[in-house]
């Protein structure tokens, strides 16, 4: 049997796919890592990313310089579940290349794992034992003498002058250019001359790596076992079987355990055991979560879990490898039942930097050189960028971040399972002070440096102990007479303190094959932790989505179907689901919903109906059924109160059962046939081992041909199903292009870093940002025009103001990603920001060479002429710099980040987005030196369908600026346009004006007399809604005929005409001395038929003469029935997006307009002697009756109720006559409906009205009013909305005293 076909056989149920050793090839010697080589060559061509200088570098000691390394051996040479990635492999067990020693430098081994994550979102898992061995090969040694020497050469001809690289990104490339340890020289190698090599004297070692690659993530038995093996090839006497034997029995021998089973397989000196989860827990995960916690803790990594929640980029930061993988790991477990779903690079190699370049989520982990300084550290973009600093214990946010749902809560459950455990929980350590060192303690190998280091290290936070005393402990462990002596004193009931201080420090660390009963017990409080922890993480996202089924909109017939149609369908009800859930969550949830993450998981439980649930699915529906059972959840449907977790001891049982009661023990290591005499045994050095014996597995393993005929049952079953379903290999490609619907490039490869390779990962990138850019434009405008067809009265809402700013905010971090791609120098945190920056900058030195002071003085005369020629609004004129320069003037906001996003803002609410960045982009020279070639702004044919579809929101009207920076000074603009003829009859009074808006009013303002046009300065008064315009009546020629109000906002453009068409004087029309007049928003002029056609719906306007056209009673009727839907509608939405209420009641189509027509219909309103009467006169002359009746005593034989209902007319009507404000008769009338309607009174004034005998006077009999079933049709009409507490616009109720 090849060694192919043993390893694919066994393959999908062995313990461990490939054992794999890594390290210097002899036979070539020397070389320079050519993936770092090859990336400096590609800098011209293709990439030019972080402009590193990793190579041939005469400045840096040889013994610190990136070699090559190599996978020297591999057993078997392929599996075929698992297809070997050999540059992969050696990228991630050597990061740093080789790494070279000498006997003055500490060489204590290192342990670090990785994970390779394939395209397709599968995942191996990588162990790592590194150590030093002897080089014993002349030519290297002679290589590395002949580099000192060319070194020294060079330093000596270079001492005078010093040079500096340019790149904004050195800091990246210098923080990676140290060797693989976190300290670069020991305090020993100090006394010779900087590091320095001679080979007649020192003797040199490199670093060689042995590696486990296995399916499943077990870390703690894999680490056990590479520690026992390297215990063999460093121990005075041979291992009791050859090496070969221990390999073999792990690639083969060894199964995986079955689901909720545990397995104990043997290693050379001890037996090791590991357990996986069963069917209905939670997946496997052996890092341990302590750690992370304790790295970062409790609070610092709950807000970095909910940054992965939200997919940002993420970037790990710390020297040690193993803590880049523990964090990732961590909070990626953490996620369940969701899983990330973009690039996961937990750590990334040196060679591979340009990832970071990637406008995608990401999360990353990169090494730090002792004594970096972070604020040094450039990064390509850091908009929306979460940094985590594990050394550091600190990290820092993106802006706009919202909170995990009951975080204190949660963070206090969790504070309580690291306390039961004996771990101190920091809950959010106050950051350390940048230019600190990191702690080293899990980076053995070097010798301090400083006390600081120390002080760090003997932190009992991180429970490490310094390095002296970890050698005392093991001094004193190892000595079987003290162990005696110490076993003696404890029956005796002596303590030997010492030693046992030690020992307490040293607990928590895990041993690499120390005592073993005390490595079990380790392993097992590990497990144990873990599993409550995720728990409690998993008890979260069982309250938070427990009806999440209810939401799920399962629309197509079949799986091929849903699949074709995938992109089209919308597969849950965002906008109930959000209705449905606590006010506190929605800041969080309504963020979340719009990820991938829960995109996919969606998915899969859609596809769930016609294949295999996806196990963690599985799982969460099965917590989610039993929670059910349990709990009802109906009463606490809205209820934001934290449930706690209340399955921890049982989950930790599991657990313990399983570790404490084997399930199933492997084969035992043995001998195998092979030849005698190779591989012979030799201290410290690792020996060749025979391939023949270990590239063919075995042929009768029991559970091989259990995998095999199972696997054999499984393609059976799949053949005699293919016929009934779509071809196997179109539905998998189908299966792969839903899945991948909506991300970007999953997971660049890690391996060919040839330039066609990455040119196709960046062009892959460029498609992504522009299919992301389409999907969310074509979401905000489906959600948009779908608010608008509810407020034009078709269909349900389908979004929320909470939903369209999540939009909006996810529109400005796709700009900003798009903007960070491929830049050339990193300047400020928004890449946006900075390119308007150089914009504006290039503008105005181009402006001033431009204009010269005689230009200036005619553009302003000819504009002065214009303005002075016509009474209208001056057009406002289209400039990208005067927005940018609206957005730096503005105090509130801080950061280059929050400008770019105000700025983003204000152009889509000016519709001017699209325009203002092909504008921005038009300066083709400033785009060529801001960005290199393969960046998204330099692919023209992408740009312009970018821009493209950017332009197809102006179809929308957004207020996104002015809901958002409610508290900005904005400049208005107010023109009074009068009717033309009679232009000039207020030269003797003296007018005033007050606008007023949704989140307030201006104040009365007095209008210079002879001036119809004024600006003035306000905080943010919201959307407009009223102005109130008036004069003083003073002067001969004080009637003043207004056709219009014109307020503009100066800042977004936005302009509101307010209708009047009526005088305002006394003796003229209803006497009225001012106007409350309701707004309209105008359409920009620029804006055609077909933009008219689509746009939101306009605002209602003020009442104009016009609107006592006659009509018949059927319409009348329908009128005050809309009028009073309009504000139950207005009720029914939520509070922040409501709008106006002013509007409903006395705008064009409002309920004080229907009225009035009811009150019209049938009214004698003949000219007496030139004079109008008015529905106001009815009312005067009917209170008037009712207060004569009552002094008179004709009022004595009705109800108390009616009293009570006659006197509250006539005081409502006396407050409203006695006002100082100068109001007409229809003015008083609006005030009557409002106040009437406000406080629940206008269906009892009705009938009063109509029992007056006045009614005969001014109604004909035909009139509505004097129609029995059609005034009790309106009095109940009118009760409906009672329901309701209707709150009256400041202007409306202004002087009166009720």
């Amino acid at each position: 049997m090849s060694g192919t076909s043993a390893g694919s056989a066994a393959a999908p149920c062995r313990f461990a796919h490939y054992f794999v050793i890594c390290g210097i090839d002899t036979e070539t010697g020397l070389e320079p890592d050519e993936l770092a080589t090859k990336f400096t060559i590609l800098e011209d061509k293709v990439y030019r990313v972080l402009q590193l200088q990793v190579c041939e570098n005469f400045e840096q000691s040889p013994l610190k310089r990136t070699f090559k390394s190599k996978v020297l051996a591999r057993y078997p040479e392929n599996v075929e579940w698992n297809p070997f990635d050999q540059d992969a492999v050696n990228m991630l067990c050597m990061p740093k290349g080789l790494s070279f020693r000498t006997q003055a430098d500490q060489r204590e081994p290192q342990f670090h794992s990785f994970i390779i994550t394939k395209e397709d979102g599968s995942r191996t898992y990588g162990f790592v034992h590194t150590f030093y061995e002897e080089v014993t090969s002349p030519q290297i040694c002679s290589a590395m003498q002949t580099l000192y020497q060319m070194h020294n050469a060079e330093q000596t001809n270079a001492a005078s002058s010093s040079s500096s690289s340019s790149s904004s990104m050195d800091s990246l490339a210098s923080s990676l250019d140290d060797g693989y340890s976190p300290t670069s020289s020991s305090s020993s190698s100090l006394s010779r001359a900087a590091g320095s090599y001679d080979s007649s004297r020192d003797t040199l070692y490199v670093s060689k790596a042995l590696c486990l690659i296995t399916p499943m993530p077990f870390m703690h038995a894999c680490r056990r076992f590479l520690a026992q093996m390297h215990s063999a090839v460093i121990a005075a006497t041979a291992p009791p079987l050859p090496l070969e034997s221990y390999v073999y029995n792990i690639l083969y021998e060894v199964p995986l355990p079955a689901l909720g089973r545990s397995l104990k397989f043997h290693g050379i000196y001890e037996s090791i055991v590991c357990q996986r989860p069963g069917p209905g827990e939670l997946p496997l995960a052996d890092f341990p979560l302590a750690e992370a916690f304790s790295l970062l803790g409790v609070e610092n990594l709950v807000q970095v879990f909910t940054c992965t929640l939200l997919e940002m980029q993420i970037l790990l930061y710390s020297q040690d490898y193993q803590r880049l993988m523990t964090v990732a790991e961590g909070i990626t477990t953490l996620l369940f039942p969701f899983q990330w779903q973009h690039v996961y690079v937990p750590i990334l190699p040196a060679s591979l930097l340009h990832f970071l370049d990637a406008p995608v989520p990401y999360l990353m982990g990169l090494q730090s050189k002792e004594g970096t300084d972070r604020s040094k550290l450039e990064l390509p973009q850091e908009a929306n960028l979460c940094f985590v600093d594990i050394d550091n214990h600190s990290i820092e946010l993106p802006e706009d971040f919202p909170q995990f749902p009951n975080k204190t809560e949660f963070i206090q459950e969790l504070t309580e399972v690291l306390l039961s455990f004996g771990f101190s929980a920091n809950t959010g350590a106050p950051p350390r002070t940048r230019s600190s060192p990191g702690s080293t303690s899990s980076t053995p190998g070097r010798e301090r440096k400083s006390a600081t280091l120390r002080q760090l290290e003997d932190d009992g936070r991180n429970g490490n102990l310094a390095g002296e005393e970890l050698v005392v402990l093991e001094l004193l462990q190892g000595n079987a007479t003290l162990e005696r002596l110490q076993a003696l004193t404890k029956r005796t009931g002596v303590t030997v303190a010492r030693v046992e201080a030690l020992r307490a420090g040293v607990k928590g660390q895990p041993t690499d094959g120390g005592n073993q009963t005390g490595g079990e017990e380790e392993e097992l409080r590990n497990a144990k932790l873990n599993v409550q922890l995720r728990e409690v993480f998993a008890s979260r996202f069982t309250t938070m989505f427990a009806d999440y089924e209810s939401f799920v909109i399962q629309s197509a017939p079949d799986l091929e179907s849903w699949l074709t149609n995938r992109e089209q369908m919308h597969n849950f009800d965002k906008a109930s689901f959000l209705s449905d859930q606590p006010e506190p969550y929605l800041p969080f949830l309504s963020h979340f919903i719009e990820t991938q993450m829960f995109a996919t998981f969606i998915d899969n439980k859609i596809m769930s109906q016609w294949e295999e649930k996806e196990p963690m699915l599985h799982v969460f529906d099965t917590r989610i059924d039993k929670a059910r059972l349990y709990n009802i959840r109906a009463p606490s449907l809205r209820s934001s109160c934290y449930q706690r977790c209340s399955i921890l001891k049982e989950s930790a049982q599991a657990i313990e059962q399983r570790l404490m009661k084997i399930d199933h023990t492997a084969i035992h290591p043995h001998l195998l046939d092979m030849k005698i005499g190779q591989g012979k045994y030799e201290q410290g050095f690792f020996p060749k081992l025979q391939t023949e014996v270990l590239n063919t597995g075995p042929s009768n393993n029991k559970w091989c041909h259990k995998a095999t005929t199972a696997q054999r049952r499984k393609d059976r079953h799949r053949q005699q199903t293919e016929h009934l379903t779509l071809d196997n290999d179109l539905k998998e490609k189908y299966m792969q292009e839903a899945r991948s619907l909506g991300k970007n490039l999953r997971q660049p490869k890690l391996s060919d870093l040839s330039p066609a390779v990455i040119a196709q990962t960046n062009w892959k990138f460029v498609e992504g940002l522009l299919k992301e850019c389409r999907m969310k434009t074509k979401r905000m405008l489906v959600e948009k025009m779908g608010r608008e067809a509810v407020e034009l009265g078709h269909g349900e809402a389908s979004i929320t103001g909470l939903e369209e700013n999540t939009l909006i905010a996810s529109l400005c971090d796709l700009l900003e990603r798009i903007w960070s791609h491929g830049l050339q120098v990193k300047q400020g945190k928004s890449a946006l920001w900075s390119h308007l920056l150089h914009y504006q900058a290039r503008e105005e030195m181009l402006a001033q060479q431009a204009d010269s002071p005689g230009n200036i003085h005619e553009h302003t005369r000819s504009r002065k002429r214009k303005s002075d020629s016509s009474i209208a609004m001056p057009s406002l004129r289209v400039s990208l710099i005067q927005d940018m320069r609206h957005i730096q003037s503005m105090s509130e906001i801080k950061t280059d980040v929050g400008r770019a996003r105000a700025w983003i803002r204000l152009s889509l609410e000016k519709k001017l987005l699209s325009q203002h960045l092909k504008q921005l982009l038009s300066r083709q020279a400033l785009t060529k030196k801001l960005y290199k070639r393969y960046a998204f702004l330099r692919c023209e044919e992408e740009k312009e369908q970018f821009l493209f579809h950017l332009l197809s929101l102006n179809a929308v009207d957004y207020f996104c600026f002015t809901s958002v920076f409610t508290t900005i000074m904005i400049p208005y603009r107010v023109v009074i346009i009068p009717i033309k003829k009679l232009s000039n009859a207020m030269t003797t009074s003296n007018p005033w004006v007050c606008v007023s808006g949704e989140l307030g009013d201006s104040g009365i303002m007095q209008i210079p007399k002879n001036v119809l046009e004024m600006t003035f300065d306000c905080q943010n008064l919201g959307k407009l809604t009223t102005v109130q315009l008036g004069h003083d009546n003073a002067g001969l020629l004080a009637k003043w005929l207004v056709d219009c109000v014109m307020v503009r906002n100066e800042i977004t453009g936005h302009t509101y005409r307010f209708p009047c068409g009526r005088w305002l004087g006394k003796g003229v029309d209803d006497g009225s001395l001012e106007r409350v007049l309701i707004g309209e928003l105008v359409l920009p002029s620029g804006e055609d038929d077909s933009a008219r056609a689509c746009r939101t719906p306009p605002l209602q306007r003020s009442p104009s003469q016009g609107r006592h056209i006659k009509l018949n009673s059927a319409q009348i009727q329908e009128g005050i029935g809309e009028a009073v839907n309009n504000i139950i509608k207005h009720f029914h939405k939520p509070e922040k997006e409501r709008g106006s209420l002013t509007v409903l009641l006395c705008g064009e189509n409002s309920l004080v307009a229907a009225l009035e027509q009811f009150f019209h219909h049938g009214f004698k309103s003949a000219r007496l002697f030139q004079k109008t009467v008015f529905v106001w006169d009815f009312v005067e002359k009917a209170v008037a009756y009712m207060e004569s009746a009552d002094q008179v005593g004709d009022l004595q034989e009705t109800t108390e109720a009616m009293k009570m209902t006659c006197q509250s007319l006539c005081h409502y009507f006396n407050a409203i006559n006695s006002t100082s404000r100068n109001i007409g008769k229809d003015g008083k009338f609006q005030l009557l409906v409002c106040l009437g309607a406000r406080d629940r009174l206008l269906p009892q004034w009705l009938p009063l009205l109509v029992e007056c005998p006045v009614i005969l006077q001014m109604y004909e009999d035909t009139a509505m009013l004097r129609d029995p079933s059609t005034l009790n049709t309106l009095i109940s009409v009118l009760e409906t909305l009672h329901d309701f507490s209707i709150t009256l616009e400041a202007s409306l109720v202004k002087g009166i005293n009720l």
